[in-house]
């Protein structure tokens, strides 16, 4: 009996490894060992070479954080965090409030508000771009203007900040569908017996959704704000296809990783020992800040218990 055990314990092991072990492959050669490089080239100059010799130590993260256009690219990640953040949550929250408590037709309403996410960033930022933000007199938007009785505007101009517009309705867009789909989750994972309870007391809109709604929802909340925020990190396709690709440079165009690809690779010099410092203190700062909004949560909840 232990033979026979022992004979199907290996089996076990070995399909685990034929089934997981390609997945941890790629997982290593394609994440983890270009992320530890890419720590390694920060304390080099690494200019048009992955295999330098030139040892700066801290000179890259020093030039960094002095570096005007560097901060400027940080300012755009904190404008755009400031934006988009607010407005998934709460989109995706009411669109989830509302999709559940529809009667009818509840997957036809999910698979559309989720439809959007399979699209890709650069064909809908070229989308945006050339038919509906469009600065010409073909531009969606424009034409809506003008039935209305109003001017078209330059949208993607670079005389004012009415770019934000289409860059943050992009996002929205894009990402609304799948946090709504992990709203809608957590909603499911609230007892119906609780709900009825705050009924019997009297407790009706605002205030179910105050006391009793969004406590339960706190984990949930804590991973969309999280997600949010790494994704507004990782804002490249809108800036870089809506706006930079056609040669437009308005103020705060330049999210932090649009400022590292053109340092790393879109100029000359293409500096990866400057690119790769850049990406390990972006790292650092949004690792810093989720640790601290789940160590806020995880404080307000313990402040509640008691």
């Amino acid at each position: 009996m232990s033979t026979w055990t022992g004979v199907r314990a290996r089996s076990d092991r070995r399909w685990f490894w034929v089934f997981v072990g390609p997945f941890f492959l790629g997982l290593l050669v394609f994440v983890y060992i270009p992320v530890l490089w890419s720590v390694y080239l920060s304390f080099f100059d690494a200019r048009n070479t992955v295999t330098p010799t030139h040892f700066v130590g801290l000179g890259n993260y020093v030039y960094l954080l002095q570096d005007r256009a560097f901060l400027t690219s940080m300012g755009t990640f904190l404008v755009f965090a400031a934006l988009i953040v607010p407005l998934t949550f709460a989109c995706s929250l009411g669109l989830a409030l509302l999709v559940s408590r529809i009667r009818f037709a509840q997957a036809f309403f999910r698979s559309a508000f989720f439809l959007p996410t399979a699209c890709s960033y650069v064909i809908a930022s070229m989308i945006w771009r050339l038919t509906i933000f469009n600065g010409a007199r073909f531009g969606l938007v424009n034409v809506v203007l003008r039935a209305l009785g109003l001017d078209g505007v330059n949208w993607l101009g670079g005389e004012h900040y009415l770019y934000w517009v289409a860059l943050v309705t992009l996002r929205l867009w894009l990402q609304v569908g799948f946090y709504m789909i992990l709203f809608v989750a957590g909603l499911q994972r609230i007892p119906a017996d609780t709900y009825e309870a705050a009924a019997i007391d009297g407790a009706t809109g605002l205030r179910v959704l105050r006391w009793i709604t969004l406590p339960q929802l706190r984990a949930t909340s804590v991973a969309v704000v999280l997600l949010l925020l790494i994704g507004a990190f990782q804002a490249f396709d809108e800036f870089y296809n809506t706006l930079i690709s056609v040669g437009t440079y308005p103020p705060f165009a330049r999210p932090p990783l649009v400022y590292l690809y053109l340092v790393s690779l879109g100029q000359g010099t293409q500096d990866l020992g400057l690119g790769s410092a850049g990406t390990v203190i972006l790292t650092v700062v949004v690792a810093l800040v989720g640790l601290a909004q789940i160590k806020l949560v995880n404080r307000r909840g313990a402040q509640e218990r008691s």
